[in-house]
């Protein structure tokens, strides 16, 4: 098939991208390089810059490069913006998405994998959480995710658009040749890795208060090629899994402490760590039930242990000691 994918720049987009050309797929890519680097795509791909919030180009991009699927990843992805310009979050969350539904609609495209978030569920009710859970985000990132899922309904039903969407948690890890990569990093593996790696003088953990064992957040980790899977078997099972959401994790949570001792443990090296206040926007918990991936896609995550998905992170660090400058 002749896929293009979104985002391609970008740390999933890029390991999707890698994963899609071995299945023998032809792979288009568009980024604008917002918050990636110019080695971030995938080189077996064709790759042209260009933003999904300029219509037109889209638009006649799309006309001209006639494409089986779109694997949506562009977004933007910083809770902490969303929190502080919740009106960036919506643009490019959702005026970029609509954009590109409709230029889809309007080159005959009726296929999209989207990559969505456990943001939209907010503070769980329930833990682990199901995807038929409240949809309740409680920053502005979860909230422009739930209104494109939402919307994929809609052109669905009025115009035949099949979609399947992946609500997954703290994606991490690398594959030999991908990994993380940004110009402005969130990620708390990666930020441990530069504090272990000596980049960082400290990390700071926001938050030491919350109703977990250790005070500090628990989030279910889940490695980058794992994901990668999932999106490959929505594309393969579009038929049967056409409007459905799937959760992806591993169904266990790691606190931030743990993480960070995982780090530590994994490089054989210690390094500063700062308590912080809490930022706006971070549920306590936040752990996944994969069953439904499970049984409608025959997906399970292959890569479990966290030291193993922080070891696949560190070595591609060590590969890559300036990331993609060094490709």
């Amino acid at each position: 098939m002749k896929i293009l994918v979104t985002g391609a720049a970008g740390y999933i987009g890029s390991v999707v991208s890698e994963r899609l050309v071995s299945e023998g797929h032809k792979v288009l890519g568009v980024d604008n390089f917002d918050n990636s680097k110019s080695g971030g795509p995938y080189p077996g791909i064709e790759f042209t810059e260009g933003s999904i919030l300029d219509r037109e180009w889209l638009i006649d991009y799309m006309r001209s490069n006639p494409v089986d699927a779109v694997f949506h990843f562009a977004a933007e992805a910083l809770i902490a913006i969303s929190m502080e310009n919740p009106g960036r979050a919506f643009h490019k969350n959702v005026t970029g998405s609509i954009n590109l539904v409709e230029a889809m609609r309007l080159s005959g495209v009726q296929n999209i994998i989207f990559s969505s978030t456990a943001a939209v569920y907010g503070t769980p009710r329930n833990i682990p959480i199901l995807e038929d859970d409240p949809l309740e985000p409680v920053n502005a990132y979860g909230e422009s995710k739930l209104v494109f899922e939402r919307l994929l309904k809609w052109y669905a039903d009025a115009h035949g658009l099949r979609h399947v969407s992946f609500r997954y948690f703290n994606a991490c890890g690398a594959t030999e040749s991908r990994g993380e990569d940004r110009i402005f990093e969130n990620h708390l593996i990666p930020i441990a890795l530069d504090a272990a790696l000596g980049r960082r003088e400290s990390l700071s953990v926001f938050g030491s208060d919350y109703e977990t064992p250790d005070g500090t957040c628990v989030r279910d980790y889940i490695h980058v090629s794992d994901i990668a899977e999932a999106h490959i078997l929505g594309l393969k099972l579009m038929d049967s899994a056409n409007g459905k959401a799937f959760s992806l994790g591993n169904g266990k949570g790691y606190s931030i402490l743990e993480v960070i001792n995982s780090v530590k443990r994994v490089t054989s090296r210690d390094f500063k760590v700062v308590m912080a206040d809490r930022r706006p926007g971070d549920p306590p918990t936040l752990i996944a039930s994969y069953n439904r991936a499970s049984s409608m896609l025959g997906w399970n995550p292959k890569i479990s242990s966290l030291d193993d998905m922080v070891e696949s992170a560190y070595k591609w660090r060590l590969a890559h000691p300036n990331g993609y400058a060094t490709v």
